[in-house]
């Protein structure tokens, strides 16, 4: 084993780390894929992999992942173990996976050495950088060569990834550019006749929708949709506030300050012709509104915590998005969204209302719901190359 200074070496640096025993889920019967996400942003992708495994496939599959995910029915979701070889073999000996596919290129060594010990098929995907745990990085003699050397297959998102993988000791037959893998849907339901109903209540009207918004944004949403009233007499605020208790002091103070007729959903009111503003109070209903919205401002990223909703909600209904300089904990996927220019920033609440009229021609709204549309839903065909190969490491024959 040429590796063996190095994982000794690593193995002593984490003694530290052994943790109590776990009360595990239980296994499934049959065979069982495992899969590795080293955050919540790469879940995603690994969420839609298993889940066309286990309905075209009928393999059930654990993801593990350091980042706290939702659990979901009929989903197996633990917190990865502990990478030292005690907490590692307990871990394997109770889910006796069939494979592991780790996603990104999070090596974790004592995992990894002790999958190859038991000649657990081993698989990269989405691969973009080889790296040890952050906290345990360090240099272990021959370490990341020697595990990357095992891997049945390292499938990365581009060609400098694949490069960087062949220089740290994957075999060339094994690294293979695929791309970017398709992510769970973010699209939310709602209920059709309601959204018919509503669609026809609204007929042409030009609708924006400001999403979970707080306290400290209200003045900035108002003063946007004031500026735009005058390019649009028609438009049609829809707002749904972070906390449902201001639904009813934001409604009178719009009222009240800009002389605006202000529908309450709460109270079972309807957008009406002359409504400006639609009050909102429930976070479960967002399916509907980024559906009857063209154009959505995400709330907590202009002078909140951060950007309260998932911007892949409305870029997966053909909503165009507004957002601030606070992306909160979707950084990288605005950074998708920002590099495909399928977003548009604003810094300021002067910044806000000047897109905001920008975005009321339907065909620059329309533009850039598209590209939103499209970095939502990419990845499809990768993920179907991705489920090939699995299925042939699984079968024996890759």
């Amino acid at each position: 084993m040429a590796y063996s200074l190095g994982l000794t070496l690593y193995n002593l640096g984490g003694r530290r780390d052994a943790g109590p025993s776990v009360e595990r889920l239980p296994r499934p019967q049959g065979r069982l894929v495992w899969l590795h996400a080293p955050s919540a942003e790469s879940a995603r992708a690994l969420l839609e992999l298993g889940r066309r495994l286990k309905e075209e496939d009928g393999l059930p599959f654990l993801l593990t992942c350091p980042d706290p995910l939702p659990q979901r029915k009929g989903t197996l979701i633990e917190l990865p173990p502990p990478d030292n070889p005690q907490d590692v073999r307990a871990f394997l000996d109770h889910w006796r996976p069939d494979i592991a596919i780790l996603s990104d290129g999070e090596i974790r060594p004592a995992l990894v050495h002790e999958a190859i010990e038991r000649k657990l098929p081993l698989m990269i995907v989405a691969g973009r950088q080889p790296s040890f745990l952050r906290e345990r990085d360090g240099w272990y003699p021959g370490l990341m060569r020697g595990l990357l050397a095992e891997f049945h297959a390292v499938l990365t998102i581009d060609e400098p990834s694949a490069r960087a993988f062949r220089k740290a000791g994957a075999t060339l037959s094994a690294v293979e550019v695929t791309g970017k893998l398709e992510e769970e849907s973010a699209a939310l339901p709602c209920l059709e006749a309601e959204r018919d109903a509503l669609a026809r209540q609204l007929a042409t009207r030009p609708v924006w929708l400001a999403a979970a918004l707080p306290e400290a944004e209200e003045q900035a949403v108002i003063a946007a949709h004031r500026a735009a009233l005058r390019l649009a007499h028609r438009l049609l605020l829809i707002v749904v506030p972070a906390d449902p208790a201001r639904s009813l002091p934001l409604a009178e103070r719009m009222e009240k300050e800009e002389g605006w007729t202000v529908a309450l959903r709460a109270e079972e009111q309807e957008p009406d012709p002359e409504t400006e503003v639609y009050v909102a109070d429930s976070d479960r209903e967002f399916g509907l509104w980024y559906r009857l919205a063209p154009v959505t401002y995400l709330g907590g990223s202009l002078a909140g915590d951060g950007c309260i909703r998932d911007p892949l909600e409305p870029a997966a209904l053909g909503s165009a998005i507004l957002y601030g300089p606070r992306p909160g904990p979707h950084g990288v996927v605005f950074g998708r969204l920002g590099a495909a220019r399928a977003a548009r920033a604003v810094g300021s609440a002067t910044d806000l209302a000047e897109a905001l009229g920008d975005l009321l021609s339907p065909d620059r709204a329309a533009r850039l719901a598209q590209a939103a549309w499209a970095v939502a839903s990419d990845g499809a065909e990768v993920t179907d190359r991705v489920l090939t190969k699995i299925r042939n490491i699984m079968d024996g024959e890759g």
